[in-house]
């Protein structure tokens, strides 16, 4: 995508969307490596002002940006509904989407891109690390209460904006396509780590498996559930509002929460190449396990908390064979910053995977604790 002007876009983009008051100011606004995002500031005729978020959609990585918008549409729609029955407000606790001047959800502009605006929500603030486990607990509550208000949302009914995003059959089958075509000869010098994959095959149909077979039910699932993905309030120092919902599918809340221990529960970095400082931190996996099942309210089912410990070993293992599947491949997807980055990437996660697998039975007993 083009660099923005943020002059163009304040006389030829933003002007096309219903905003209040006159529009003084267009910044670039948070740390997303997808979406192009700026903050608009309007002065108010009465005094004061009004801010927006305007995003210039990625639709090389989202190919169907109108299911795209219906999903957001629908989901925020019937997230609204739920938090004015429950007393909240839904001004602040889900985004709101704000229509073009001829009343559409988005605009495409001359040169074919895609441009959304959502009200801006004011005093809150994202974070993009976890700095304390209150975070981290506080974040499970978020995801897991946002679990809970989408429980009886028709699943089914979501558009998929990435296929088989978290289809771990599916992603077993793509790696296994790149060790086989091995197009940059990298195979021979990796086989460790191939056989670590190939050894779990059968771990990699337990949640498809499931999902199919309706031994855990089809859910509204974020996809991305980063600590900077939660507006968190400033005076209550509470999660609020989950936000970026492009990756909205259907699929099994054991990925939201599995994919929030992966990331948040280890000792080190993603791409830390130092693996002796990468372990499963337990103190943090049962923080956020009782954050997420409190957030839940009852809406999970036994057998899915029973399950947790495979959610997160899963989107472990499903994460690692991404990095070295694009390793095998030449890095073509994954954004690298030095020789052998996937590499390091994905052998810290088979680390994990492997510390979640040493760990297990304590994990197991942690779950039960919740039930």
């Amino acid at each position: 995508m083009e660099q923005l002007d943020t002059n163009k876009i304040k006389q030829d983009i933003a002007s096309k969307f219903q905003l209040e008051g006159t529009l003084t100011e267009a910044a670039p606004y948070g740390s997303g490596h997808i979406n192009d995002t700026l903050r608009l500031t309007c002065e108010l005729p009465q005094g004061g002002h009004k801010c927006y978020i305007l995003q210039r959609m990625n639709d090389d990585i989202f190919k169907d940006p109108d299911g795209l918008m219906e999903n957001i549409m629908n989901v925020t729609s019937f997230l609204r509904k739920k938090i004015a029955e429950n007393g909240g407000d839904p001004e602040r606790e889900t985004l709101n989407v704000i229509p073009t001047v001829d009343g559409k959800n988005y605009l495409v502009d001359e040169n074919g891109d895609y441009w959304r605006t959502y009200k801006y929500i004011e005093d809150a603030t994202s974070f993009d690390t976890v700095e304390k486990p209150e975070d981290f607990y506080n974040s499970a509550v978020s995801f897991g209460n946002f679990q809970k208000l989408l429980a009886d949302y028709p699943a089914a009914t979501l558009h998929e904006t990435i296929p088989n995003f978290h289809n771990t059959v599916s992603r077993f089958a793509d790696f296994k396509k790149a060790v086989e075509e091995d197009v940059c000869g990298r195979a021979k010098d990796v086989q460790k780590e191939i056989q670590f994959v190939l050894d779990r095959e059968a771990d990699t149909h337990i949640i498809c498996d499931a999902l199919e077979k309706g031994e855990i039910p089809l859910r509204v699932t974020h996809n991305d559930t980063k600590l900077n993905n939660i507006m968190i309030d400033n005076k209550t120092g509470k999660g609020i509002c989950v936000i970026d919902l492009d990756t909205v599918m259907p699929g099994s809340a054991l990925y939201d929460y599995g994919d929030s221990i992966r990331f948040g529960a280890s000792t080190g970095a993603e791409d830390e190449k130092n693996l002796d400082l990468i372990s499963c931190d337990l103190n943090l996996f049962e923080i956020y396990t009782k954050g997420y099942i409190e957030g839940c309210g009852g809406s999970l089912t036994e057998k899915e908390i029973r399950m947790m410990p495979m959610g997160a070993k899963l989107m472990t293992l499903e994460c690692g064979m991404r990095f070295l599947a694009d390793y095998l491949q030449g890095d073509v997807y994954f954004k690298i910053h030095r020789e052998e980055h996937n590499l390091d990437r994905c052998r810290t996660q088979f680390k994990l995977v492997a510390d979640m697998e040493a760990k297990w039975d304590t994990m197991m007993q942690i779950v039960e604790k919740y039930i």
